[in-house]
């Protein structure tokens, strides 16, 4: 029993010990803690204990503030040689002036930026100069604040607003890394048009969408991120609904832009662009198979090295049926099913020729220019407004990019004017547009949209009438 009592009381005195050691040892930490000001106070001027009211005697540790990425105090413990002080402790608690010379900075904002400190301002670098001022880069950046202002105080039909994931991207780098699908040559722009004659009397209704005609059989737009792969996500996105439209539903598969960009190498560049001509002849001599089995990599323009390789590669079966010779990349699917289709048509500029085809055998895929402020756009009606005219050249910049268009309508807007669109799936992602989708001009070619547009036909067999 004493034995047992003189060993809990050993063991308290330990564990007393412990706790007043790991005190001191607390206490200690912050004694030697190395001085802000030796490290470099990066906010000379900030007013920390001023703005709080906040001068406190002896030690309190909950007198403090944090500053940036750590912490100051405003007690008098701090005001030792080595120094964990607020930068205004000094001269606003003690009335002196403090030890140590302030460093020169820049302020921006809220905040003082030492000489020679950076700061993103959106897409752009600034350094804080030795004079005290700032200078920036001046790129144009892919979301311009301005440009979103003057849009949402005219009258252009539509609204703009900041997309997250085009913040601190150049206008260079949306053009470069966002679209990516390379203007057909001029032999291909030739190509024969297929004409869609409409019956005597035959009258197109005033609106039409592809999800409500065909339910469950539309797919949703995915993201492309900052792969220049337009071509093969437009290519897939088209090819997805018109497989599944074609089987009448026994066959509904999104088809994977990734089996292309891998795999589709003939003259194609990846994710650094692509031509459509090529995707349509992939799709038709090879197939693909879903995005499911096969998903999107996701690759970014700041990832260097080689393309991913081709993980999924298809031999004939007969009857220019083809299946796949290896499994899915992606382990936790075995439906390696091939999907092809028909050769590619085109179809005729005229916009009833596009919408008598959209309406009878489902979305089609057009090519269009795309402008600096239709990154911008978030609702509405959209058609290139003429803000940029007025500013130097490098803020005017398009390229080619390829949509889904789904469907047709019309708009009477407050001033009487009625205003035709299309309404089209785009493959920035569900947060960018409406959903993932945006209306545009119909009837006037905007942005070229009426110039190339293609048709095609879902391969599909008896045998393939039966099978999900």
């Amino acid at each position: 029993m004493w034995q047992c009592s003189l060993g809990l009381l050993l063991l308290l005195f330990l564990l007393t010990g412990q706790v007043a050691l790991g005190a001191r040892r607390g206490r200690w930490r912050r004694e030697l803690a190395p001085g802000l000001h030796l490290s470099g106070i990066r906010d000379a001027d900030g007013q920390y204990c001023k703005k709080q009211g906040m001068c406190c005697t002896g030690r309190i540790d909950d007198c403090s503030l944090p500053y940036l990425g750590t912490t100051c105090y405003c007690d008098s413990f701090c005001n030792r040689n080595v120094s964990d002080c607020c930068p205004d402790f000094w001269d606003t608690c003690l009335g002196v002036p403090p030890p140590f010379p302030p460093i020169q900075g820049c302020t921006h904002g809220d905040r003082i930026y030492p000489v020679f400190g950076t700061y993103w301002d959106n897409c752009n670098r600034c350094t804080c100069q030795e004079k005290r001022q700032w200078e920036c880069d001046k790129e144009p950046c892919l979301v311009d604040p301005d440009m979103i202002n003057a849009i949402n105080q005219g009258d252009y039909g539509w609204q703009a607003g900041n997309h997250s994931a085009f913040w601190g991207m150049t206008l260079d780098e949306g053009i470069r890394y966002r679209l990516g699908t390379i203007r057909p040559s001029s032999s291909v722009m030739n190509m024969n048009e297929i004409y869609t004659v409409l019956a005597p009397g035959e009258v197109l209704p005033t609106a039409f969408e592809a999800s409500e005609k065909w339910p469950n059989l539309i797919h949703e737009p995915l993201d492309q991120g900052n792969c220049a792969g337009s071509w093969a996500f437009s290519t897939a996105a088209v090819a997805s609904d018109r497989v599944s439209i074609h089987s009448m539903g026994h066959m509904t598969p999104l088809l994977s832009p990734q089996n292309l960009l891998s795999c589709d190498t003939l003259h194609q560049q990846g994710c650094r662009g692509g031509h459509l001509d090529g995707a349509w002849w992939f799709l038709r001599r090879r197939g693909v198979v879903s995005d499911h089995c096969y998903p999107f990599s996701g690759r970014e323009q700041a990832e260097a090295g080689p393309a991913p390789p081709c993980m999924m590669h298809s031999r004939a079966m007969g009857r220019g049926k083809r299946q796949a010779t290896r499994r899915c990349p992606n382990s936790h699917t075995d439906a390696n099913d091939i999907y092809q289709v028909t050769p590619a048509y085109r179809l005729g500029s005229d916009e009833k020729e596009i919408m008598k085809e959209l309406m009878e055998n489902g979305p089609v895929q057009a090519l269009m220019e795309v402008h600096e402020d239709f990154f911008l756009y978030k609702g509405g009606i959209y058609s290139h407004t003429p803000l940029s005219m007025a500013r130097p050249e490098q803020y005017r910049r398009h390229g080619t990019h390829s949509v889904k268009i789904t469907g047709w309508g019309e708009e009477t807007l407050p001033d009487g004017r009625t205003l035709k669109y299309w309404t089209a799936a785009n493959s920035w992602g569900p947060s960018w547009g409406e959903r993932g989708h945006f209306r545009i001009l119909r009837g006037s070619n905007e942005c070229d949209i009426e110039s190339f547009v293609l048709g095609v036909w879902g391969r599909v067999g008896m045998e393939d009438m039966g099978h999900r």
